[in-house]
């Protein structure tokens, strides 16, 4: 009987431990999941971080709020079906980025990351524009050449004010790329206020494909002169290639001038200008200095060989040329390599970094701001050109290109080398 009941003490004792293991295990799994940390709360454990010789505790910045809220609409929300825990981490997660009000700086979940970044690998269905943020305003940036919304005459600085009947300035602008994106041979209804009118007006534009073919060369024809049109559409990762190609096939011809036109180039990969760049510079010469916080400056220099060293250059720049445009004209205007030919470039100084996490979702961060190589920071200002010259009204009536003729007949009349 002894052994029995020792026995029988023993299962019950057992059976408690473990129930209060799980229950320890359940609050410390629930807490993991909804990112409550017993010790968050406590701020006992001391986290400084220095911010431009501040030190900051943030062990300190009370988040018992954020749980009230929490709790709040766990608790009394009406619509209980609409709780879901995960879309509100997300969201809050959203929301502290968004804080930092970089239009640049955004995290994606798991499934806008997957819309969003298949993008950029292969052919996209829209209407073709490079969009940010600018003030709570959805701004284009430029047209992609040969796209819908260049056929439909939309203009770099363009705000968007509504997208069908909805204000963009309500949406992030993610959610503004997504709502304007859709399926081939489908119409989308844009609100528009530009500058220089006085009243919004409505356009309707078809989505298409959007061919995102980095490069395209032709010769122009009717001169003397042997000068070739080469127009860079994106710095993507077929960029560098498709424009040695380029070069190649060009330099076969003794070229007696290139135009390099960047109009409409909303940017992309800040590598691909360093080798852009590389054709056009000595080796070894300062493209673009990066500065990160808390690091001294880096500087990218040109690596290989410079295909096209003293042929004579024309880039054609305007307010759609961002980011990667700019550190191409503004690297050769600050050597003096060529001529920068248009109007105000865009004014996109600084870089970004994308994160990826475990789950599937994403942050694209800033992570620096760049300089050209004589110091100057082009964020928000824009690079001015050497030659300032105006598409005029009259280039729309007849199809004509006053900046392009204008780089030609600047190129025609240099002495020959």
């Amino acid at each position: 009987m002894h052994i029995y009941r020792k026995s029988r003490f023993s299962f019950i004792w057992f059976l408690l431990i473990a129930v209060i293991f799980f229950l320890l295990g359940w609050y410390l799994t629930l807490c993991g999941f909804l990112g409550k940390s017993p010790g968050l709360l406590s701020n006992n454990t001391p986290r400084v971080v220095t911010i431009e010789d501040r030190e900051i505790d943030i062990s300190k910045i009370n988040m018992d709020l954020f749980w009230m809220v929490w709790e709040e609409l766990e608790n009394n929300y009406v619509e209980i079906d609409a709780i879901d825990y995960e879309q509100m981490r997300y969201g809050a997660i959203k929301g502290m980025v968004a804080a930092l009000d970089d239009p640049y700086t955004v995290f994606m979940n798991p499934e806008e990351s997957e819309q969003f970044y298949a993008s950029l690998e292969g052919t996209l269905e829209g209407i073709g524009a490079e969009l940010t943020v600018e003030e709570g305003q959805l701004i284009v940036v430029s047209p992609l050449r040969n796209s819908p919304a260049e056929g439909a005459g939309l203009q770099p600085g363009d705000v968007i004010y509504k997208i069908e009947d909805e204000y963009a300035s309500e949406m992030t602008l993610f959610d503004a790329i997504m709502k304007i994106r859709g399926e081939k041979g489908t119409p989308v209804n844009l609100t528009i206020i530009r500058e220089d009118l006085s009243d919004p007006f409505d356009v309707e534009i078809i989505r298409d494909s959007i061919d995102l073919e980095s490069v395209t060369v032709e010769k122009i024809e009717g001169i003397e002169e042997n000068i070739v049109y080469m127009s860079v559409n994106q710095f993507n990762d077929k960029t560098t290639e498709q424009f040695r190609t380029a070069v190649s096939e060009m330099l076969l011809n003794k070229p007696d001038g290139v135009i390099i036109d960047l109009r409409y180039n909303g940017g992309g990969y800040l590598d691909i200008a360093v080798d852009m760049l590389s054709f056009l510079l000595p080796v070894d010469i300062e493209a673009v200095k990066i500065k990160k916080r808390d690091i001294e400056n880096e500087i990218m220099l040109t690596s290989g060989g410079p295909k096209i060293l003293d042929v004579p250059v024309v880039v054609l720049v305007n307010e759609g040329s961002a980011s990667a445009s700019e550190i191409v004209a503004g690297a050769v205007q600050a050597h003096n390599r060529g001529v920068i030919m248009g109007t105000q470039t865009f004014g996109k100084g600084t870089v970004q970094e994308v994160e990826y996490f475990s789950d599937g979702s994403s942050m694209r961060i800033t992570i620096a701001k760049w300089f050209l190589p004589d110091g100057r920071c082009i964020n928000e200002t824009g690079i001015t050109p050497d030659t300032i010259v105006e598409l005029e009204d009259v280039d729309l009536e007849n199809n004509t290109d006053s900046q392009k003729n204008a780089a030609i007949e600047y190129l025609q009349g240099l002495d020959p080398q």
